[in-house]
This record gives structure tokens, sequence and C-alpha cells, in this order.
């Protein structure tokens, strides 16, 4: 399990690598080059596959569609000069505080 827990920055790591790629030669480098909306479309793809996943109760397809998920707002947060350790800091952050009182403070 040790090794997996910087697995979010080495794949940030990678996607900021792959980011001014050739186009054709990488898929980050792609959904960079078509922009925000190209982007927003795939969270909103695995998103849905996400649901559909869980409402169908498939444990190995849930854990790959959250995968994907993950990974595309990993992309999404590279594209706003944002990282998972900004999303972790923020989770830290709201740690202990109950969910209803944390809503109510936005």
């Amino acid at each position: 399990m040790d090794a997996d827990r910087d697995i979010l920055a080495r794949i940030a790591a990678t996607v900021a690598a792959r980011r001014d790629a050739d186009p054709s030669a990488s898929y980050v480098a792609s959904l960079f080059a078509k922009g925000d909306d190209a982007i927003l479309k795939k969270i909103g793809e695995e998103a849905t596959e996400t649901v559909m996943a869980a409402k169908d109760g498939e444990r190995a397809r849930i854990v790959a569609e959250v995968a994907d998920l993950w990974f595309h707002c990993i992309v999404l947060l590279a594209r706003h000069g944002l990282a998972p350790d900004d999303v972790l800091a923020e989770l830290a952050r709201r740690e202990g505080t109950s969910g209803h009182a944390e809503k109510r403070s936005r």
C-alpha cells in the first residue's frame, strides 16, 4: 500500500509532462489541445459511467470508472494550474466538520 500512497502525485506529474506533447501521440495532450469543453465532457461521461456502474453494483466496474473519473479530474486540475494536493488540502480542512455545517459555511 505504501507504494500507492503517492499515485495521485505521480499521475499529476505525468499529466504535466504530457500537457504540451504531440496531441497525435498523447491522449493527455489531445485533451489539452481540445480545451476545457473536451475535458469537461470526459468528466461528465466518466461520472455518468460511475453512476451506472454503481447502480449495477459491479464492484470491479465501479473501481475502474472511478479511476477514469479521478484521472480526468487530475487533467482538469492541471488545466487550471492546480494539483491533487490542492484537493487533499481542502479535504483535510474539512475533516472533522459536519457535512451540514460545512455546506452552510459556503
